[in-house]
């Protein structure tokens, strides 16, 4: 039986929570994946842990949120293989490229993985 795009994109965030809990140490508070073509889209909210909450402050250091975003994004890149294995394997497809940002603002951040080929869903 065929997956429907829900059940697909539920996998993903599935898979993104348990990477985020096991790789980074805790998972977020809300993770939403969305298929649109030839792109999944993921969007992470609460992943910043209290002590980032902390450092992010305005006037705590000047250089706080430049440093949570540094470590975030070399953390990922280390952990990028797995995330792509998994991706590839839910949606059949290869991952052409992974593109992050987090919001030191808002605690949320988005994945984008561009694949090989549309997913056959829109």
């Amino acid at each position: 039986m065929k997956k429907t795009k829900g059940q697909i994109e539920a996998e993903i965030s599935d898979a993104i929570i348990k990477f985020e809990k096991e790789y980074m140490g805790r998972g977020p508070l809300e993770t939403k994946t969305y298929i649109i073509g030839d792109m999944v889209l993921v969007r992470l909210k609460g992943v910043l842990t209290q002590a980032e909450h902390q450092l992010s402050k305005p006037g705590e250091m000047n250089n706080g949120r430049e440093l949570i975003k540094q470590v975030r994004i070399t953390l990922l890149e280390k952990g990028r293989p797995l995330l792509e294995a998994v991706v590839e394997s839910i949606t059949g497809q290869k991952v052409k490229s992974l593109h992050t940002d987090i919001s030191t603002v808002t605690g949320e951040r988005i994945i984008l993985f561009t694949l090989s080929a549309p997913t056959g869903f829109e």
